[in-house]
Parts: structure tokens; sequence; C-alpha cells
């Protein structure tokens, strides 16, 4: 039996608009009903998801908890506790920022409750209104952040080529960092040795749930620490071609409530 299911939002979750199925909020709460944890898993903000929290019926719940910035934090959804956090150095953020300067892209600096971008680009400002992501234009020195918690740096490009050039710059500059791609836009930066997988493990020994009790659900490169990890990995049939290739299934698409399905085949 499974206790807790993890679930990426965008391109898995959720459909290609930012929604929800009614079929995938009534299978959560089916399985919410049978004692089951619903852990949204995801790199964008705890404070981006409040929203689909109150839809779950899992806003301002203790003992329920968010997944964060691709593991940089975990938050019980009662206030907001933190009670995982992954945070990079800020030698090491401000660093990888200055890599990514170089390139066409814009840049978000993640702290533990904002948002910043760097050169925001009119692409992603639409893509992000989407989500219901706000944010500061960043104008200043990086140097404003060194008092804070900075949970991760990404860029965002369409094209592909120029993420893979951001990729290949951070990944040479550093003796270990952790770099992924996510939703066919995003390069994202972590401290070495984060990531989905790495946060949903430590707040499953808190909860004393193991590693075999868990079901990660994702589509994506960054996807594949929680799905390596757990044991049962699923990928939605709009996955990579990575993430298909350790998944133990593969459910319909995310916008044909492929988490429900997968609910309904391991979990009610």
């Amino acid at each position: 039996m499974y206790k807790i299911i993890t679930s990426d939002l965008d391109e898995t979750l959720l459909r290609t608009d930012g929604s929800i199925s009614q079929a995938n909020i009534d299978a959560i709460a089916a399985a919410s009903a049978r004692g089951v944890k619903f852990v949204p898993n995801t790199g964008r903000s705890f404070l981006t998801v409040q929203n689909l929290l109150k839809k779950l019926h899992l806003y301002q719940q203790p003992g329920e908890y968010v997944v964060s910035y691709n593991g940089g934090v975990v938050v019980e959804n009662q206030d907001n506790r933190v009670i995982v956090s992954n945070q990079m150095p800020f030698v090491e953020a401000k660093k990888a920022f200055d890599i990514m300067t170089q390139f066409d892209v814009d840049i978000h600096v993640y702290t533990l409750d904002h948002l910043y971008i760097y050169r925001p680009r009119a692409d992603d400002m639409a893509y992000l209104k989407t989500r219901g992501v706000t944010f500061d234009e960043l104008t200043g020195s990086f140097d404003q952040f060194a008092d804070d918690r900075i949970m991760k740096v990404i860029v965002m490009n369409p094209d592909l080529a120029v993420r893979r050039a951001v990729y290949d710059a951070i990944t040479a500059a550093f003796d270990q960092i952790n770099c992924t791609y996510s939703s066919g836009i995003y390069m994202e930066v972590n401290h070495a040795g984060v990531d989905k997988g790495t946060a949903i493990l430590d707040l499953g020994r808190q909860l004393g749930v193991s590693a075999d009790e868990i079901m990660a659900i994702g589509d994506n490169a960054n996807d594949l620490g929680m799905l390596t990890k757990v044991g049962m990995p699923v990928s939605v049939a709009n996955g990579i071609p990575e993430v298909k290739q350790v998944a133990k299934f593969v459910t319909p698409h995310d916008f044909e409530s492929g988490v429900a399905d997968a609910i309904q085949q391991f979990v009610l």
C-alpha cells in the first residue's frame, strides 16, 4: 500500500493551461480519504500553489505538505512552516548567475518566499501568468541576496540549443552542482545533491514512510530525482523518453487526467 503520492505539477497533474481536471481532484480526494498523503512536488514556489491546494482541500492543513524548488524546501501546508531546507550557498548561486548572464536567457532567482527575474522575456511572462506566478524584476546587483535563502537559479529560453549551452557552461564551472531541464523551456540549477527525490525521502523519514511506500508521477528531467528513488515511479504519456525509461507504469497524458488513472490503478 502506498502511503504517499507525490506528483509534479506542470505538464503532469496540470494541463497545458495550468488547470486541473475534476477527475484528478476526485482521485486525490479519494486517496486522501483513505489516509494517503498527496504531496505536490514542483520546481515552483510553494506560494504559487495555494489556489491548487484549496481545490484539493489541502490548504492550510496540518500534516499535509508541499515540496518546492526541485527539493529546495519542504513546507507543511499549515502556515507554510518550513520543515526541510536545502538552499544554495550564496557564492555558488552568484557564480551560476554570473555565467548565465553571458547567454540570451532571462534568469530567475528564487529566494524562500520571492521570485526575481533578470531581463524578463515576454514569452516567459506569458507562461508564468498561466501559473499565477508573481515576481519582481531584478535590476540591481546580485549581492542584494547575500543574506537571503537562495533556493535555486534558473534560465528560460525555448531554444534547447541555448539551454544546453548554459547547462554545459555551468557544469564545466563546478565540481558538483545539480542541473536539470523542465517544462521544455527552463534549465534549473540547485545545490549538489538537492532534487525532488531527496526531499520526498526526507519527508518520508519524518513521517515513518519508506521509499517503497511512495508513488511518484512526473514528466520531465527534473522529475528523475524522485522517480529513481521511490517504489512506484510513474510517467505521464507526455513524459520525455528518459522518464518513461525509469517508470514502472505509463499513465495517460496530462490533459487526459493521467494522475487520476495512476491513483485508480495503484491506490484506490
